[in-house]
């Protein structure tokens, strides 16, 4: 594989196949069962960042500490195992993301270019 896309659907196939061996099916749920999984995996997701903060030594009052890359590195791709399954359970696929990430992005440059001088996130609502 060449393509970042093509990178990002391989993510994308392998945790849809992970998620289904684990009984998780987010291509089969109802609205009630989505709800529940966004969820689980938000709360996934902040336990992971959780994890990824301990990796480095933020307590400022404790010497003892050391800056653990190699779990930080872990963790961060935890929580893509994490992301990944709540944009599946949401009804996006590796396309989905990677042309709304771009859309997005866009909007971030704008906004940087006209100052970023207001809190407005209806410019939000016409992306996807």
């Amino acid at each position: 594989m060449n393509d970042s896309t093509d990178m990002l659907q391989d993510l994308f196939d392998k945790q849809m196949a992970l998620n289904h061996r684990i009984g998780v099916k987010p291509d089969e749920m109802n609205e009630e069962e989505k709800v529940k999984w966004i969820l689980n995996y938000t709360r996934a997701t902040s336990q992971e960042l959780a994890e990824l903060i301990d990796s480095v030594p933020w307590k400022w009052w404790a010497k003892y500490q050391e800056f653990d890359v190699q779990n930080a590195k872990v963790e961060v791709v935890d929580l893509f195992h994490f992301l990944i399954s709540l944009a599946q359970v949401l009804g996006m696929d590796a396309k989905d993301v990677h042309d709304l990430y771009n859309q997005k992005n866009k909007l971030n440059f704008k906004r940087q270019d006209d100052g970023y001088t207001t809190k407005d996130e209806d410019d939000n609502r016409s992306l996807g």
